[in-house]
């Protein structure tokens, strides 16, 4: 007999939220658009159908995450009591381990096989590559289990796999053309060794559903009702153990799936938005019912509409107009920067403004960047700023293995003596100098009262060894020898190539191998800023810019670290809009808006990649609830070098009439526009997504000086009343030249910036004389 409760649940719903939750009979698609309320649904869903009188265990609720499971068990438990323990929630792979546990024997594995995890799985991936005699930096273990992996999510077994020509291709292109051996070997390995790796408790699951009609009728029958959280996630490899369940296409029984296709960002993971495309389809002919949570309970007007403006420009989606009744609300703002330096120096000004303005705490406050390496710039002005932050689901930029690996190079080059750095940096990359060698040089340090770099110069070691440390000596001491004359960029860029590390992370195609290179790149493009950023003068102390003192500043920045005060409490928020999805803020900065970044460079070759940027672009929109910032720059170091940028054309999509109307963001002339316009119509023809009329689009000022052009004139032509280029700066005129013939300092002005006078050592400035 229900529950009297019954209703008391139910009238905390909406209308369309409530037909959702009660109707529990056949297939049923829940859209769920950003704030709608989709846990409360999806929850009381479940507790409606086991207060209809279904026992809790013959409910399967798959989830992505056993946090999200664990909510979902604690809301449940407060509709139906201790009866919400029993039902089965949780994770694809730990629900489905369940099943594995007791069904293993039907396809030849042990009821305690062993599950890999990813060391594990790299690991005998490592020794088979080694059996076969191939080129392990060719030969990649991570990047080998990441193509296996994609494979197993894809129902492509290694026989299929030998037979997908486009595969092959692909492997061959990459060097690689014998993964399909190594996949066989790796699957037989495993089989024999009665182990599973993640990939495997799908994988296996499936081929078990497939193969054992007893076993998946059991099933079948057991779950009554099926759901599915975060539908537009999954992969195919998911999707179609759920059908197996359902008995798809047959007679499906209850099943139901709750999702947003719209906040479909995990390709790179293996998720296809095709699944919850085609669900509507898939179960048409069994009267399926699909309920649309429109209403957004989290952000204000502005910020919802505009949602809805950018990912009107996706062509395959579910229709859907998402509303708000929290009231119009701020106006977005946009921040043009000249450069990425003072884009973090804008986001962290505008933050200590918004929290004076507004009373917003720092935990209300969230940076949301595309890619990790971003971090850099925006930590070391909030900490400049006496902001406390943390960075989500990661380390702080200057705690990054890769970051702090090159960094003990720095400092074995300033400072031989240093241990620690030492110990890090002398097999790393590998060179053959192991626990045992380094030992060795650790007792003859101690014994003879000299430094461990020192000890490495004379201790006694296999010839092979001896070779590889006389290389890591002479890379040191071939840096410190230029240190002289050399910049702290220069030198670093030198020890980043010489030590191997550069190579070491390029021959890593990984996913997660390109993110560190981001890194690596990201910490010597600082140096390059620290270099370029001290050719203005402020004062009269002239700048240093030698490695040592480049060290030194950092070296205070990650102390900051440390102090676990601004680790945790009342922080501002970095992370990746990836890891933001399912988080909501008062105020939200989304930065680095620019082609090439966001969207990345590696999206823009197809119209699939750049919808999923798009859709990436709109999580980070709708993670605001009363505050939106987007910034951008029109100059970056990007791999050392100053690129200029063109704006994300995802500010194009921004309705005009959302931006706030200020004079720093809408100061573009006519003509900046049109070439920026021009530029999006030789876009349109090529991807066929036209641009917006005028009228709806609002403006941004194109760069004036394009690097690539830009040839700087020796110093000496540098003279009082001589026109010049800035790289940054644009157009202006020398007033003043000033100091000795090494420290010659040019004060120049330039009309176009706010403040216009700067001075400028010739030493170190790169200016282009015009006239």
């Amino acid at each position: 007999m229900p529950d009297p409760q019954t209703s008391s649940y139910l009238d905390s719903l909406n209308d369309v939220q409530r037909q959702a939750v009660t109707t529990i009979d056949g297939p049923v698609l829940v859209v769920a658009g950003p704030g709608s309320g989709k846990t409360r649904v999806l929850t009381y869903r479940i507790a409606h159908i086991i207060e209809q009188g279904t026992a809790p265990w013959e409910v399967l609720a798959l989830t992505f995450t056993n946090k999200a499971a664990r909510e979902m068990k604690e809301r449940i438990e407060t509709v139906v009591g201790k009866r919400a323990s029993y039902i089965w929630a949780g994770t694809f792979h730990s629900l489905f381990a369940r099943i594995l546990r007791v069904e293993a024997q039907h396809i030849g594995y042990p009821t305690n096989f062993t599950i890999y995890d990813t060391d594990d799985t790299k690991s005998l991936i490592g020794s088979i590559i080694r059996e076969f005699h191939l080129d392990k930096q060719v030969y990649q273990a991570n990047a080998i289990k990441n193509r296996i992996s994609s494979a197993k999510s894809s129902l492509i077994t290694p026989k299929l796999y030998e037979k997908n020509e486009e595969l092959l291709a692909q492997d061959k292109m990459a060097n690689m053309p014998l993964v399909y051996k190594i996949y066989a070997a790796y699957v037989a390995r495993c089989k024999q060794a009665g182990a599973m790796d993640f990939d495997d408790l799908l994988f296996r699951l499936y081929e078990l559903l497939q193969n054992h009609p007893e076993v998946v009728a059991k099933y079948r029958e057991k779950f009554k009702h099926v759901l599915v959280d975060e539908f537009q996630d999954t992969n195919t490899l998911q999707y179609a153990i759920i059908k197996r369940l359902v008995q798809y296409p047959n007679s499906p029984r209850n099943i139901c799936v709750v999702g947003d296709d719209a906040q479909s960002i995990y390709a790179f993971r293996g998720a296809t938005i095709q699944n919850i495309l085609d669900f509507e389809n898939d179960f048409g002919q069994h009267n399926i019912r699909v309920f649309k949570l429109e209403q957004n309970y989290r952000s204000t007007e502005n910020i919802v509409n505009t949602a809805n403006a950018v990912i009107s420009y996706n062509k395959r989606q579910i229709q859907k107009k998402i509303w708000s009744d929290k009231g119009t609300g701020d106006k977005i703002n946009i921040i043009k920067a000249v450069d990425d330096n003072e884009e973090g120096r804008r986001v962290a000004d505008t933050i200590l403004e918004q929290k004076n303005r507004y009373h917003l705490q720092n935990s209300d406050i969230a940076i949301l960047y595309r890619t990790n390496s971003q971090s850099r710039i925006f930590e070391e002005y909030l900490r400049r700023f006496n902001i406390a932050y943390r960075v989500y689901g990661g380390q702080s930029f200057y705690q990054r293995k890769e970051v702090k690996d090159l960094i003990a190079y720095l400092r074995m080059v300033v400072n031989p003596n240093d241990e620690e750095a030492f110990r890090r940096s002398i097999n790393h990359p590998k060179r053959g100098i192991g626990g045992t060698s380094v030992s060795k040089v650790t007792d003859l340090a101690r014994q003879q009262n000299i430094t461990l770099f020192e000890a490495l110069k004379h201790v006694a070691l296999p010839n092979r060894t001896r070779h590889a440390a006389d290389g890591y000596i002479h890379t040191i001491e071939q840096a410190q020898a230029k240190a002289d004359t050399a910049n702290a960029y220069e030198l670093a860029d030198a020890i980043a190539k010489g030590s191997g590390l550069t190579d070491m992370l390029r021959n890593d195609k990984s996913i997660e191998g390109m993110g560190r290179l981001e890194n690596h790149e990201a910490l010597l493009d600082g140096i390059k800023s620290f270099v370029e950023e001290d050719t203005l003068i402020d004062t009269d102390t002239l700048p240093d810019k030698s490695l040592a003192t480049y060290l030194q500043n950092i070296a205070l920045l990650t102390d900051f670290d440390s102090n676990e005060e601004n680790q945790t409490g009342d922080v501002v928020t970095l992370m990746s809009v990836h890891a933001a999805k399912g988080l909501e803020y008062k105020s939200v900065y989304v930065v680095g808006l620019e082609e090439k970044l966001f969207p990345s460079w590696m999206s823009m070759d197809s119209m699939e990649g750049l919808d999923e940027e798009r859709r990436l672009f709109y999580v980070a929109i709708t993670r605001a609830e009363f505050y939106l910032t987007l910034s951008y720059a029109n100059t970056r170091y990007r791999y050392g070098k100053m690129v200029m940028n063109e704006p994300s054309r995802f500010l194009s999509e921004v309705p005009a009439d959302a931006i706030e109307n200020t004079s720093s963001n809408r100061r573009s002339a006519d003509h900046e526009y049109d070439e920026v316009s021009r530029q999006r119509e030789q876009r349109a023809s090529v991807t066929g997504v036209a641009p917006r009329n005028r009228r709806g689009t609002a403006r941004f000022a194109a760069p004036k000086v394009d690097p690539a052009t830009f040839q700087p004139s020796p110093a000496e032509e540098v003279q009082t009343g001589r026109n010049v280029l800035h790289l940054k700066f644009g157009e202006g005129k020398v007033i003043d030249v000033d100091g000795g013939a090494d420290n010659r300092i040019a004060t120049i002005h330039f009309s176009e910036l706010p403040q216009p006078e700067k001075r400028i050592m010739l030493k170190f400035a790169k200016l282009q004389v015009l006239d």
